[in-house]
Order: structure tokens, then sequence, then C-alpha cells
């Protein structure tokens, strides 16, 4: 079913602007040198891009009302939440690959640069697809159920970027070399040219992308139909996903429970999608519930955190 969308021809171009302006302020600017990224830069960034989330979460507010809003918010938690799941991976691949801390930002720039562009589309497509058939959210809504259910009764999730069916396709079309040429894609060895394992860290960093969009759009339109909301509170989540990363990623292990709660917001959206045409959940309560789960996910790993140093002294005094 259409609906009314606050996003005006001009509102979308100003807001492609925006984002572009960003990226090349980030890095033809700030990061126009390869650098680690330390803690306090990642806190600062992180800040900046939750600041500029909640103040275009008050112009919609001012302009299109309160309900608006919400709809804004609860997307952007959503998918900030499940761009956390991402950053497992991330860390996963930079270790497989090797690549050096002050070439991670490189790798997560242009990463998420392509994300945007693919989920640009997605969420076009996606929109206009929901708009001309009704049925295809209990389609979104099944997906994201089932994959919430998997991701419940997974032990362990072993992920390996050498199985990724990409990269084997193209280590057998493109050669590769074995080491790194500083913070360069390509290089050259003898008279052929060669992609780096950077440029390899960067095509399975815009591959997993892509499946991790298939649970995250899906979700943010069971919370609201208006393509442009959609596509704001996506790339918002996924501009400051760089920062997070380098925020979290020497502790992310810590937080085990924190897939459990993800899994509980994917089945809690999917069964919302489901139940659309029985009883629609107010977006206030949708709210309530994501944050719920997430809180009580952290709390609990941090709960058992504390804990397991104080078992480990037990066992290890004498009697």
């Amino acid at each position: 079913m259409p609906i009314e969308s606050v996003g005006s021809p001009l509102l979308w171009s100003g807001f492609v602007v925006f984002v572009l302006a960003m990226l090349a302020l980030d890095l033809g600017v700030f990061h126009r040198k390869a650098h680690e990224i330390s803690l306090k830069e990642a806190a600062i960034w992180s800040a900046v891009w939750i600041g500029l989330a909640a103040l275009f979460a008050l112009g919609v507010h001012a302009w299109h009302g309160p309900e608006r809003a919400l709809e804004f918010v609860t997307g952007y938690v959503i998918e900030k939440a499940l761009s956390v799941d991402n950053i497992f991976v991330f860390v996963v691949i930079f270790s497989y690959f090797a690549v050096p801390s002050a070439l991670q930002h490189r790798v997560l720039f242009w990463g998420i640069l392509g994300a945007l562009v693919m989920r640009a589309i997605f969420i076009l497509v996606g929109g206009a697809f929901l708009a001309r058939f009704h049925w295809a959210i209990y389609v979104f809504g099944a997906i994201l159920l089932l994959t919430g259910i998997k991701l419940l009764l997974q032990r362990q999730a072993n992920y390996d970027p050498a199985g990724n069916p990409l990269v084997r396709l193209f280590r057998r079309c493109f050669p590769a070399s074995a080491g790194f040429d500083g913070s360069k894609f390509f290089t050259r060895e003898g008279a052929r040219l060669v992609a780096t394992p950077l440029f390899l860290a960067l095509l399975v960093v815009e591959a997993t992308d892509v499946v991790f969009a298939v649970d995250s759009i899906p979700a943010i339109f069971a919370i609201t139909r208006d393509p442009f909301l959609v596509f704001t509170s996506n790339i918002f989540a996924i501009l400051g996903l760089r920062s997070l990363y380098f925020l979290l990623a020497g502790v992310i292990d810590k937080f085990r429970y924190l897939k459990t709660g993800l899994a509980l917001v994917l089945v809690f959206v999917g069964g919302k999608m489901l139940l659309a045409d029985v009883w629609k959940v107010p977006v206030g309560l949708s709210l309530a519930i994501i944050g719920t789960l997430l809180g009580a996910s952290v709390l609990a790993s941090l709960a058992v955190q504390r804990r397991e140093p104080r078992k480990r002294i037990t066992k290890g005094s004498t009697p």
C-alpha cells in the first residue's frame, strides 16, 4: 500500500550530497594518511555520527511529527544493533588477511561506500516491490523469522573468508600477491598487475554486507514503509559502523549473549511482519521491546564476564 513519504526529491538530493560531503571530509581531511585509529578517535567519531542521527530525528519530528521521528529512531536502532554482527565478521576478515591496523580504516571506508550504493538499490527496489505486491511482506517476515531462529539454534558461528565464493572466483580469474604494498589494492609484480591481500579483504567485506543487508533492510521495512526513512536510518547506522568497529573490536568477544539478543530481535521483527494484517504493533512498543532485548543481552554478557574472574580466583586459591 503506497504511503506518503517524508522525502521530497530535494530532501533525497540534499541527503545524498550530505553523505558524499561527509565521506570526502573523512577520507580527504581526517584520514588522508593511513594511521591506526585510537579508542579516543573512534569514540569521538561514534559520538559525531550518533549526534548527526539525533539531529536528523529532531528534524523529522519538527516537520513530520513524533510518529515518523519514532519510525526513524526505531529503524536506526535496529540497523545499529544488527551492524554489530558485522564487527564480529570484520575481526575475522582482518585477522585472516593479516591487515595491519593502520590500513583497516581504508578497507572499511571503501567497503562501506560500496555498501551505501548496494543498500540504496536494495531499499528502492524493496520499497517499490512492497508497494506493488503486499504479499511480499510475508516473504520478508519469514526470512527474518527463520534467520533469527537459525541464529538462536546456532552454537558457534565459524566464518572462513577463504571459503567465500567471490574470493575463490576472483583468485581463479585474477592473480593475487602474497604481501601488501602499502595502502594499494593493486600492485605490479614484474609486468603483470596483481591484487594485494588488502583488495581481497575489501572483496569479502563487500560480499558479507550483501548478506547482512538481506536481514537488516527488511527489518526496517517492518517498522516503516517510507523508503526515505528506511534509507536514512540505514545509512546513518552504516556510516557510524567504522568508528564502532574500532571502538568495540577489542572487546566484542565479551558480549557473548549479544548474538542471542540480535536473533530475538529478528524473530520479533519477522513475527511483526507476518502479523501485520492481524495486529499492527505500535512503533513505540516495538522500540521498547527491541531496546529491552538488546539491553538484557548486554547486561547478561557483562554479568557473566564479571563472575568469570571470581570463579578463576576461587579455583586457583588454596584451601
